[in-house]
């Protein structure tokens, strides 16, 4: 039975999403050591093409694959890692399943790829343990800690100074002398983990929380840098710090595939409370001290 034109239409943008994965799938396993993950990925690519060939007798056409699509992923493979990468790509094998089931129901046979999409997702799962994943407490660490410290100081300092550079100064300093006793707090701890058991190396769980706390204390401060008006800049950084806040648990929730909004909420909405105290604060020194600059 010939496919309806809709029905066609899907077929070809199935068909053309399974060569993509394919080739992202053959790029994964091409930069992936473990000799077992690689086999599974391996195995996966292998069965996309075959899939992109079921659909090409259907639909009597060759198709390219997008090409920017896996430019992409070949991109958050070496920026964000594998964990991160597979995650995104189980949610696809997801929206696959999806679209076989629904066109089944239409009346094409997809029985087939629709069983092996759904053990495309379980077998990623399975894969999905990374060293970036797995320092990430260190970089939550060094992010929240940042987030709290620089909104609130910051917030406090604009109505204390109302001198942008100043703030700016004051809060680099601030910053980088707390980023060097985060990291070393962190050194000892994994030290101190590390010595009762296997754990993290303690000098990368060091480099992970003092970088993650020096980058944000550089992006929360670019404001009073840029922007004349100090109040203006208070709210750009409060704006960039929530933006932090969603990237990283964006990232850390889709690489351990926790759910993201409540966990955005909770960090959003105490880095506010803070700066809004600590605002407060700043408005009561200056009055009370009598702080003119």
């Amino acid at each position: 039975m010939q496919p309806t034109e809709p029905a066609y239409r899907r077929l070809l943008i199935a068909q053309r999403n399974e060569i993509t994965e394919h080739r992202i799938y053959s790029a994964i396993a091409a930069r992936t050591r473990d000799a077992n993950n690689r086999q599974v990925l391996e195995r996966i690519a292998n069965e996309e093409l075959r899939h992109y060939e079921f659909l090409r007798n259907m639909t009597g056409r060759d198709v390219t694959p997008d090409r920017i699509k896996v430019a992409s992923f070949r991109c958050i493979i070496v920026i964000f890692g594998m964990s991160f990468g597979l995650r995104l790509m189980e949610r696809g094998e997801k929206v696959a399943s999806d679209v076989y089931e629904a066109m089944g129901k239409e009346g094409a046979d997809l029985t087939p790829l629709l069983a092996d999409e759904q053990r495309h997702e379980k077998d990623l799962l399975s894969l999905i343990e990374e060293e970036r994943i797995e320092y990430a407490g260190a970089v939550v660490l060094g992010l929240n800690d940042a987030l709290m410290e620089l909104t609130g100081a910051l917030s406090g300092l604009t109505f204390a100074l109302q001198d942008g550079r100043l703030i700016a100064a004051t809060g680099f300093i601030t910053g980088i002398a707390a980023s060097m006793s985060m990291a070393a707090s962190a050194f000892l701890s994994s030290r101190e983990d590390r010595d009762q058991h296997a754990g993290k190396n303690p000098f990368k769980s060091a480099a992970y929380t003092g970088i993650a706390y020096i980058l944000t204390v550089l992006i929360l401060i670019s404001p009073y840098l840029l922007v004349n008006n100090v109040y203006a800049s208070l709210v750009i950084m409060l704006m960039l710090s929530v933006l932090i806040v969603l990237g990283y648990n964006f990232y850390i929730t889709t690489a351990k595939g926790l759910k993201l909004w409540r966990r955005f909420a909770e960090m959003a909405i105490i880095s506010m409370c803070v700066a809004l105290i600590t605002f407060g604060i700043g408005v009561l020194v200056r009055t009370t001290f009598g702080i003119e600059v």
